[in-house]
């Protein structure tokens, strides 16, 4: 009962983002979490494209071991922008900004952006520009192939490996993998996030599981 409530408030709180577009709602054996994730293009007076290119993460998750002070509820947000001139051929300077549970974090980097019709693939290196630098390396790579008229096959994949430059610093690596089938705006299949924090001894999590997807218009 304790994960269905879970489940319920997640999908109500990914309702009210109906503009921020695709929305998962992903169910593990560990946690559940709700993810919308997007980049769009600012617009000129004509409608038209600019060079400015807007992306938007906002991310939470609930752990159904969670009690009054242990295992708390996660989130984060982050926001970036870039400028993408043609001469640079994807590649673009990037300002990023990122509000999670301990505190706010503006960052700066290199961006590269692909998107074609079955393909995206997304990835920056950004360095924080307040606290002691960690190096974030971020990768989203979607491949969604036809497979007949109306069923696309969907696959992601998803690493965002944190990497410390002072001392004692600890290192952090991120993987996110789904695999499953598309129809129209919809997309389902089973899933893993895994994450590996430390320096000399790791600690390890993992949370199997399945995920739903919508494409909001």
């Amino acid at each position: 009962m304790k994960r269905v409530l879970i489940i319920f408030t997640l999908i109500l709180t990914g309702s009210t983002g109906m503009a921020q577009i695709p929305v998962e709602l992903f169910s593990g054996h560990e946690r559940t979490t709700v993810d919308i994730m997007f980049f769009k293009f600012f617009k000129n007076r004509e409608q038209q494209n600019t060079r400015w290119l807007f992306f938007n993460r906002n991310r939470a998750g609930v752990d159904y071991r969670m009690t009054g002070n242990t295992y708390l509820p996660q989130f984060g947000f982050t926001e970036a922008v870039s400028y993408n001139h043609p001469r640079l051929k994807g590649f673009a300077p990037v300002a990023v900004t990122q509000i999670f549970n301990a505190g706010v974090y503006p960052k700066a980097g290199v961006q590269y952006a692909l998107q074609q019709t079955h393909l995206t693939l997304f990835t920056w290196l950004v360095s924080e520009t307040i606290r002691d630098t960690d190096i974030d390396w971020f990768v989203l790579f979607r491949y969604t192939p036809k497979i007949s008229d109306r069923w696309n096959l969907f696959t992601q994949v998803e690493l965002l490996n944190t990497l410390p430059v002072y001392e004692n610093g600890a290192y952090s690596f991120t993987q996110r993998a789904r695999l499953g089938l598309k129809h129209g705006a919809w997309q389902f299949g089973g899933g893993l996030d895994a994450v590996h924090t430390g320096k000399d001894v790791y600690t390890h999590t993992y949370n199997a599981g399945a995920f739903l997807r919508y494409e909001f218009q």
